[in-house]
């Protein structure tokens, strides 16, 4: 892509409402802009790691068995009342009506509407076990929405929902999503340890959080720091098999956030050199809930002796518009952004620094060709700007590499590749380039 036709505009100034880095460096490397409070639209740069992270949610989704649908973000407000949540739930809920008077909402969660589907298309045990999920635009009306995408009103979810003929069948439902968020998160470049969680509004009595560790956490945490080193699941996982030895692994360590935290139980259970007291953000969170649902909206399948018995589910989630901003504030410095390879926008910048020369434009065009060619994302800054105003953005928008070639590197032969995660540089012979760079791409990308 030439900058020169990507929309991408940065700002210079900090804008005065943005409090943390994320929110801060997604509106000034042009990632997103506000529309209303908690309300922003996705810009182009902003809008290919959306994409990026949604493909990895579903990639490692349908790994696991689920199946991808897709449920309207329009509600009504009758199913709400089936469960017994319309009134319970709060002013978060963005309550309307249609021209014809009809109680409508804009879904803040769905498990009441993948009840209602479930319940019209299952008859009988031998109908389970399922797993569905989308991927899906919701809207919660936050008091308060700040940090920028972090705590924003209108935000993308990846939901998922088991269900199951009985309570065992059901924690194993459970056990495959617990596994494929250790997954999903890891090929991100993000670790994320499981907690023990309250299940507030979603109810049940088994629920997990999924916390990275950053100092602009909205949780203060508590965990064992063997959670940090241990190994997640490998891509030959076998998701019909028991997976309970995984889940046991991961939960034999202490690990809590504040409102589960017990200090004395801390204390006796890990040694002193593995405590870690930190901040954390949520990137996901899993329920098993039983018949919370089932039992109110009459989601029934027959067993084997006939009998009518409601189905056991649970729901899982992940804020995939949230780990944007999440991924930034794990990964970034003063400069700007540094992003992981498997999400970033591109994976190299090649910086012309004097476009108009024609020994130049012809050596950048050659290289750009040969990094499409070898399926490289590449922005090329085919722009007139300085050469310190393109280095300033090439680093806000934190590319992985960046390929700078100038006049002098022309003559000599040589182009220069700076590694954003640690400012590394090197020199390159232009013919080598773009077989280097696509060279470490693809062992960037390989995930077992």
């Amino acid at each position: 892509m030439r900058l020169t036709k990507f929309y991408l505009p940065v700002m210079k100034e900090t804008p005065s409402e943005a409090q943390i880095a994320s929110h801060r460096l997604m509106l000034r490397a042009g990632m997103m802009r506000q529309e209303g409070a908690g309300i922003y639209a996705w810009l182009p740069l902003g809008f290919r790691v959306l994409k990026k992270i949604e493909q990895i949610v579903r990639e490692e989704q349908d790994r696991a068995g689920a199946v991808e649908m897709l449920m309207p973000t329009i509600q009504q407000a009758d199913l709400w009342r089936e469960s017994g949540r319309y009134d319970a739930y709060g002013k978060e809920m963005l309550r309307i009506e249609d021209r014809g008077g009809r109680e409508m909402l804009f879904g803040p969660t769905n498990e009441e509407m993948i009840t209602e589907i479930v319940r019209a298309g299952m008859r009988s045990y031998k109908d389970l076990p399922k797993l569905l999920y989308h991927i899906q635009w919701k809207f919660r009306d936050e008091v308060r929405p700040r940090f920028g995408v972090m705590c924003g009103r209108e935000f993308l979810m990846k939901d998922a929902y088991s269900f199951d003929f009985d309570d065992e069948s059901g924690r194993r439902s459970y056990n495959k999503m617990f596994a494929a968020y250790l997954r999903t998160f890891e090929r991100m470049g993000l670790k994320a340890i499981p907690m023990r969680a309250e299940t507030g509004p979603i109810g049940g009595d088994l629920s997990h959080e999924f916390i990275i560790l950053a100092d602009t956490g909205e949780s203060a945490v508590f965990c064992d720091k063997r959670l940090i080193e241990m190994p997640v699941p490998q891509k030959d996982t076998d998701f019909d098999g028991d997976l309970q030895s995984i889940v046991d692994q991961f939960t034999a360590h202490y690990a809590a956030t504040d409102e589960m935290h017990d200090e004395a139980e801390f204390e006796k259970t890990v040694e002193e050199e593995n405590r870690i007291a930190a901040r954390g953000i949520e990137v996901g969170h899993i329920f098993f809930f039983g018949t919370k649902y089932s039992k109110p909206m009459k989601a029934m399948v027959a067993g084997s002796d006939g009998k009518d018995v409601p189905i056991q589910m649970g729901s899982y989630g992940v804020g995939v518009s949230r780990l944007v901003g999440g991924l930034i504030e794990a990964f970034h410095d003063d400069d700007g952004c540094k992003w992981p390879m498997a999400v970033t926008p591109f994976h190299a910048g090649l910086v012309n620094l004097k476009a108009g020369d024609a020994e130049t434009d012809e050596a950048c065009e050659k290289i750009y060709r040969e990094l499409e060619a070898a399926g490289v994302e590449v922005l090329y800054d085919d722009t007139p700007a300085r050469p310190g105003e393109k280095f300033a953005r090439m680093d806000l928008i934190g590319l992985p590499y960046q390929i700078v070639i100038g006049p002098r590197g022309v003559k000599s032969g040589n182009a220069e590749l700076k590694r954003r995660s640690d400012g590394e540089r090197e020199d390159i012979a232009l013919d080598a380039v773009a077989s280097h760079v696509s060279a470490l791409v693809r062992d960037a990308l390989v995930y077992d």
